[in-house]
């Protein structure tokens, strides 16, 4: 009985101490003013009725005494499209915030907009009023109208007659979207596709997708995750999915951050000045098929830019196809790989004939060797590097020799020397001292007389989709 009047004693003194160690806390009025982690924060780009992801911004006392903030408030008020939440409560006006010294409180900050066309800016403030003056953190986004692709139970998300895209609002997949049997999707130029995690597109038979960017409003597929953060981080998204006899035209289009890019099967694929990058697996997965590229841009792919399998015939033109990643250290991260061989859904596998031909290119990645090749005996492989950079290792490694009769004019294991190969800045232009200046033919450029920016290159060739100028 003594021990728990003792123990009841012992808890009420040190509530009386706790709670008196409290009320000895004096807040001043600041003096000096306060400081913050950002004094703008950029939400990117958020859609119609969709909450933006949180973003923080860090307030600092760097007084020698304690503070109350007399007021922290939305500059708009109640009829901001922002939200905030200081120190772990919502609201938009806050009054007597107190701050120890030399401490810190965060404050949260998201926006769940109504769009009011195409695309608009919005833009608040948040006000910090003292004796030490009104200070402010800008709050900026992009605000765009959307339209929702949304697979469920009773929606299977399949577009059954053909259909036209235009720029007027974004394109949002939850989930996949399937382009039916012989139907046509136009993408227009200037319409960005945003694709929700483990969502896709597929291109089911007799089917074809044409995207229609230009050289002034490319066509944008991505994750929904739309903060630069997101713009150089892989696995966002699935794939497009081409299904055996589908077709892609595809013109001035940026591909990224998915798991493969262009997934095909027996596809006819047509890319010209295009953009693919960022994905854990492949850029271009390719089955038996045909693809014919010309001004085409890849880099930072885990496995392979372009996996060719099975075969097929497979031209690229013009092409920069780098692999640099520093996020996918431990990936093989080739520029090209090519088999006669591709194991199927019953892990059968099937052989098929394969003609590649690359010229005018670069080939080049940070491994020892930027090309691998697996040729089946008794299977056609004909292959054709012309006038090429290339990144070679040996034969063992590479799966040919760089002196066949089929490798021409090639430039060998000398860095081209592009402007900036990390993703986050990627720029695949060549400097001015690079080697692939000048070592295009002339004729093979004939047949692709614009770089992808639109500069000629009928003389002096550079090697590559960029012309150095």
């Amino acid at each position: 009985m003594k021990f728990k009047l003792l123990l009841a004693f012992s808890f009420w003194m040190l509530v009386m101490a706790v709670s008196c160690n409290k009320d000895d806390i004096s807040f001043d009025t600041p003096s000096q003013k306060l400081s913050f982690s950002k004094d703008t924060v950029f939400c990117d780009t958020v859609y119609h009725q969709v909450r933006s992801e949180t973003y923080a911004v860090k307030v600092y006392n760097n007084e020698d005494k304690d503070i109350l903030i007399p007021r922290i408030h939305l500059e708009k008020g109640s009829s901001s499209l922002y939200k905030i939440n200081v120190d772990g409560k919502p609201g938009y006006d806050f009054k007597d915030v107190p701050l120890r010294k030399k401490d810190s409180l965060y404050i949260f900050v998201e926006i769940a907009p109504e769009a009011t066309g195409p695309e608009a800016i919005a833009e608040d403030k948040i006000l910090f009023d003292s004796p030490a003056g009104q200070q402010n953190v800008v709050l900026f986004s992009v605000v765009q109208d959307a339209e929702f692709f949304i697979k469920s139970s009773s929606n299977p998300n399949i577009i059954t007659s053909d259909a036209t895209w235009n720029n007027d609002k974004a394109k949002i997949i939850y989930g996949d979207l399937t382009i039916d049997e012989n139907v046509i999707l136009n993408v227009q130029a200037g319409t960005k596709v945003y694709f929700h995690k483990n969502s896709g597109m597929k291109v089911l038979s007799g089917a074809t997708l044409n995207i229609n960017g230009t050289l002034a409003n490319n066509v944008t597929l991505r994750g929904d995750r739309n903060d630069p953060a997101y713009d150089t981080i892989p696995k966002n998204w699935n794939s497009v999915k081409m299904e055996p006899g589908s077709n892609l035209n595809m013109n001035y289009a940026r591909l990224f951050g998915g798991t493969r890019g262009l997934e095909m099967k027996q596809t006819n694929a047509t890319i010209n000045n295009s953009f693919i990058h960022t994905f854990q697996e492949y850029g271009i997965y390719a089955v038996a098929s045909t693809v014919n590229a010309k001004n085409l841009v890849m880099n930072n792919c885990g496995e392979s830019a372009i996996g060719i399998f099975k075969g097929g015939t497979h031209n690229y033109v013009h092409s920069t196809i780098a692999n640099y990643s520093d996020l996918l250290q431990s990936y093989n991260r080739n520029g090209i790989f090519a088999t006669n061989e591709w194991k199927n859904e019953s892990n059968q596998t099937e052989q098929g004939a394969l003609i590649l031909n690359v010229r005018n290119s670069i080939v080049y990645s940070d491994r020892d060797n930027s090309v691998f090749f697996e040729q089946t005996p008794g299977q056609l492989f004909n292959f054709v590097f012309e006038n090429c950079l290339l990144k070679y290792s040996t034969q063992s490694e590479a799966g040919f020799l760089d002196t066949a009769p089929s490798v021409i004019q090639l430039v060998k294991n000398q860095d081209p020397l592009f402007v900036n190969y990390f993703a986050a800045q990627m720029n695949l232009r060549v400097k001015q001292n690079s080697p692939a200046i000048g070592k295009g033919s002339t004729a093979v450029a004939a047949t692709v007389p614009t770089d992808i920016a639109g500069n000629s290159r009928t003389s002096n060739p550079t090697l590559g989709a960029y012309q150095y100028q």
